[in-house]
């Protein structure tokens, strides 16, 4: 996003009630991707590309399309409005924009092949007019993330738009009658109090026009009712412009038909055929979108670059990221759902990026693994500063302890060992001598302390080391903490609010606030039962917490559908002009499958209030089901809700779609079975 568009937004909604203004929402519309680009389309049709941190590339900033008669030169261009109808179609990321025009019905089909997009037009071939229509095509190229000291050149049929490595490629089927560059917004324009109407009209006495600007507008004739436009992202270090210009033409001139079969590949990995198959589908295609070539996730499309109003969203968390890995493991074991490629690539990112202290860095850029801005680097800085996420060593941990015994590479195993004895070393670094994590960040970024969240982290690391099949000394050091740990968590307890505690604040007193994030015990204790059985007062602890948390965080707002948990009391993030918390996905779907683990963890201990549980963990569920109110039109779970139902934040969110998919696993498998 440059900051001229993120201008003209801010022009658009600086006194909008539950928009931030200056973002690039992802709100509505849907996602198309493959081999890390991964591209926007807007309900009006308009398509930007979110996978630089997929695959290093920036590619379109911003674009518009329309159509009007060609018969007509001083003809009104129709430009499509926002609103259209829009539909996956088939298992991957195809997406179909259905738009009504005054010349008869329009259907914008968009395709994503590697760092390829097309998208395709036809018109109603039943409309007198839809044979003397061309389209309008506006798109304006950031390559290198630059908006200025960008410049074009000319091949006849395709335009190459550039600043040094990046090099994106314009071209369409049938070719341009015209096309031509247009230089950005002036100054004064910028200044102004209203935004400016893109494209912008071509300048007078500007011989430079065509050449120095990352903004291009072409015609394009219909041709037997069909019009394409596509766009190629390459970096001139490793594509020739001779292959460039080869690919992006072969690709505009496919038919329907032929874009349909680059795009039919269905989805890695297999869906069982149940009632909640669409759900799963709809979760494995948004881990598959955020996904780089590294097997590294972003946590969401970033719509806030500039840091406005958050700390940006595209780039990987390894807490975020190491527990997808481990619910898309968990439910590959449970459901058979054919993901080994999936685990596989995870588990090589993670040993791959881990400091030589045994711990994981803040963030990393997906593309490469590298280093990403971050205030949670202490390890880097100091090593002994509380700003460090520890969490995050304990979740990766979790995932590899894990998927060691199940790997099958022999070198891949023996990588993942080394791996994990320095990853334990690390972890026994930040453990307290009375078993709890030393001070540092919480899960949500916002504040220190000794939290219950982190503790539950730490007690499932442990647990999972001590049960792999690793090396015996290591297998027994790993128990061992585990069970300080279990045995610390009772210092979390509050008698007086009778749940755990959100921390222990870095004054030593009990913040007892109730947190989503504590509920993350429950699935501890249920691995940890696998090592030695969970008592019965810790049982009725678990159960008095996560009912107490579900009640004290539930919010049922009257003026809309939306309904489930916050994240925890007292939180004022993005609240904008509301005045209580706002709805999270994350959290709702963490009490569903909190609890649908605590149900099969009483199950397991012939406990009647299992079945409790077990409804409950289904009706939390069922607010973030594709029907639910926390599901957009798309089938994406946005971060947040606003009281009057507008999704807010990073959409689509990896974390909550993959803790649906795990409370569908374990419903299906450790619950409704048993029932």
């Amino acid at each position: 996003m440059q900051l001229r568009d993120a201008l003209a937004d801010y022009k658009r909604h600086a006194d909008h009630p539950t928009r931030f203004p200056g973002e690039r929402r992802t709100t509505s519309g849907f996602f198309s991707g493959g081999d890390g680009r991964l591209v926007h389309v807007e309900t009006d049709g308009a398509v930007r590309d979110f996978g630089y941190p997929l695959s290093g590339l920036w590619g379109v900033e911003r674009s518009r399309f329309g159509v009007r008669p060609t018969d007509d030169d001083a003809a009104t261009i129709h430009w499509f409005e926002a609103g259209a109808n829009q539909s996956y179609t088939g298992n991957g990321s195809a997406v179909v924009t259905e738009h009504e025009t005054p010349f008869g019905a329009v259907t914008q089909y968009d395709v994503t092949v590697g760092d390829a997009h097309v998208t395709r037009f036809e018109s109603d071939a039943d409309r007198e007019l839809s044979a003397d229509l061309e389209l309008v095509a506006f798109v304006h190229f950031q390559p290198d993330g630059r908006d200025t000291l960008v410049g074009q050149l000319s091949h006849d049929d395709a335009v190459e738009v550039y600043h040094a490595e990046e090099h994106d490629f314009v071209a369409a089927a049938p070719e341009f009658s015209s096309v031509g560059g247009r230089v950005p917004e002036k100054f004064e324009e910028l200044l102004a109090a209203e935004d400016v109407e893109l494209p912008r009209p071509l300048s007078d006495n500007r011989y430079e026009e065509g050449q120095l600007s990352g903004a291009i507008v072409g015609t394009v004739p219909f041709e037997s009712g069909a019009a394409t436009v596509g766009t190629l992202l390459t970096d001139s270090r490793e594509t020739t412009r001779t292959a460039a210009l080869d690919s992006i033409h072969s690709l505009v001139a496919l038919d329907r038909d032929e874009l349909d079969a680059r795009a039919a590949a269905d989805l890695e990995g297999s869906v069982p055929d149940h009632g909640d198959s669409g759900a799963m589908r709809e979760d494995i295609r948004v881990l598959s979108l955020l996904s780089g070539n590294l097997g590294l996730r972003i946590a969401g499309p970033d719509f806030d670059p500039y840091y406005a109003y958050s700390g940006g969203y595209g780039y990987t968390w390894f807490r975020d990221d190491a527990e997808i890995s481990r619910f898309l493991l968990e439910s590959d074991e449970r459901l058979d759902l054919e993901l080994d490629a999936w685990h596989e690539r995870s588990a090589r990112a993670y040993c791959r990026t881990q400091r030589d202290d045994g711990s994981w860095p803040h963030r990393v850029w997906p593309f490469d693994g590298s280093l990403a801005p971050g205030w949670a680097n202490a390890r880097l800085e100091s090593g002994e500063d509380t700003d460090y996420q520890a969490d995050q060593t304990g979740s990766v941990i979790s995932f590899l302890a894990a998927y060691h015994d199940e790997c099958e590479d022999a070198d891949l195993r023996a990588d993942i060992e080394s791996t994990l004895e320095t990853a334990l070393d690390s972890l026994d670094e930040t453990l307290g001598d009375d078993g709890l994590p030393l001070d540092c960040q919480n899960a949500w970024e916002n504040m220190t302390g000794r939290f219950s969240h982190t503790t539950a982290t730490f007690l499932e690391a442990y647990t999972a080391l001590a049960l792999s099949d690793l090396d015996d000394e290591l297998t027994a050091h790993a128990a061992d903490r585990a069970r300080d740990v279990y045995d610390a968590i009772d210092q979390l307890w509050s008698d007086d609010r009778e749940c755990y505690a959100l921390r222990i604040a870095p004054d030593g007193s009990l913040d007892d606030r109730y947190d989503s994030a504590a509920l993350a015990l429950v699935s501890a204790h249920r691995a940890y039962d696998e090592l030695e059985s969970v008592g019965d007062e810790r049982l009725d602890r678990l159960a008095t917490h996560t009912r107490h948390v579900f009640d004290g965080l539930w919010h049922d707002p009257a003026e809309s559908d939306v309904k489930g948990l916050v994240r925890f009391e007292g939180d004022d993030w993005r609240k904008r002009s509301q005045d209580s918390e706002k709805i999270w996905t994350v959290s709702t779907a963490w009490g569903a499958n909190a609890a649908v683990e605590l149900a099969a963890l009483l199950g397991d201990h012939g406990d009647s209030r299992a079945e409790t549980f077990a409804d409950e963990g289904q009706s939390l569920l069922s607010l973030v089901s594709p029907d639910g109110p926390l599901t957009t039109e798309a089938g994406y779970l946005a971060e947040q809700f606003f009281d009057d139902g507008t999704p807010d934040s990073a959409t689509p969110l990896g974390w909550p779609h993959a803790l649906r998919l795990a409370t569908i696993a374990t419903l299906t498998t450790d619950v409704v079975q048993r029932e």
